[in-house]
């Protein structure tokens, strides 16, 4: 004979709905009763029937990640897969599954749309890269549980969070003060690299705070490719006095910083500092090894995790946050300067 929820429920001294609270992942019940129904279910072997639980429940116990996926992409972008991970492993210990979604931007209302509407999704994580004012729109009118990765660059109902890029800039700003370098160039990425943009800022106030010059040439921007970084790094080079620490947008433009330093014969800690954003994906080969502000990516797509089962419980609660983890990783790429 099967066991049943009421045997679990018997030989751990509680009631029925509470063994069903602990399945579903409620904050409700106390860690050490959870873990003693869980230790319960595993004595018992007691498997639950998840998809009539689901059925009773209406719930798919699924969230979608939409994203735009494409070849080389953990290259381009090695963060997603760390956020991915947090997100999954959230999610998991609620007994929640993750999907991973790729489309374009006009492909996104439509899917959501109907995966919402046959309830083979409970909620949706959105990358930034998805999201459009349609999407926005339907979301909100059939008040869609969902998370935002990004800040949308338009007004909108979307939840959303974010990392504070400008807040990472002024502790890379700080950083360097600290450590004695009175002259700071940045080189960075497109102007509509909304990344770049808001980590200059974040430069920028700490220097202007403290009355640092920056000559025309010590900010450059440019496609986040080693190329351009080699040439930006030429063109803060070619004014009548040199920077004494060089702050790059990202690694790719750290990696052809440092090329065009090494041809140059510019010793790096030595004769110029280095500094970038980012563990990843050169960091630590680099020779060198840099000096980055990092951001716990792993711990952004975890604490997602978390808003998003909050808002597929609360489908009305609204959530527009920054969640920002900046640390600087010290290494050879910079220097106390006496």
């Amino acid at each position: 004979m099967s066991v049943t929820i009421r045997d679990v429920a018997k030989a751990a001294g509680t009631s029925a709905a509470t063994v069903s609270k602990v399945m579903n992942g409620s904050y409700s019940i106390s860690q050490e009763t959870t873990d003693r129904v869980n230790k319960v279910m595993e004595e018992l072997d007691y498997h639950p029937n998840l998809r009539a639980r689901n059925l009773a429940h209406k719930s798919s116990m699924t969230v979608v990640f939409v994203t735009t996926l494409g070849r080389n992409v953990g290259f381009q972008n090695p963060h997603m897969f760390e956020m991915m991970c947090g997100i999954e492993h959230t999610l998991s210990k609620k007994g929640y599954s993750l999907i991973i979604k790729s489309m374009m931007p006009e492909e996104a209302v439509d899917y959501v749309r109907q995966s919402f509407e046959t309830k083979s999704a409970d909620g949706f994580i959105l990358h930034a890269s998805v999201i459009s004012q349609e999407l926005d729109e339907m979301i909100y009118q059939k008040e869609i549980p969902h998370l935002v990765i990004g800040m949308p660059d338009f007004d909108s109902h979307f939840c959303w969070t974010d990392v504070d890029n400008k807040y990472a800039g002024e502790v890379a700003a700080k950083y360097l003060l600290t450590c004695g370098y009175c002259s700071v160039a940045y080189i960075g990425g497109t102007e509509k690299d909304h990344t770049s943009m808001h980590r200059l800022d974040g430069v920028v106030s700490i220097l202007n705070q403290h009355d640092v010059i920056r000559p025309k040439n010590y900010v450059q921007y440019g496609e986040s490719v080693p190329e351009t970084g080699y040439a930006m790094t030429e063109q803060v080079l070619s004014g009548d006095k040199r920077p004494e620490a060089i702050i790059c947008a990202n690694n790719y433009l750290a990696y052809g910083c440092y090329k065009a330093l090494h041809d140059l014969n510019i010793k790096i800690p030595d004769d110029i500092g280095v500094l970038s954003f980012d563990e990843y994906p050169f960091s630590q080969i680099l020779d060198p090894q840099l000096t980055v502000v990092n951001i716990d990516m792993y711990d952004l797509g975890a604490e997602a995790g978390k808003t998003v089962l909050q808002i597929i419980k609360k489908p009305k609660m609204h959530v527009q946050s920054y969640i920002t983890y900046p640390t600087v990783i010290e290494r050879s790429s910079t220097k106390k300067i006496q």
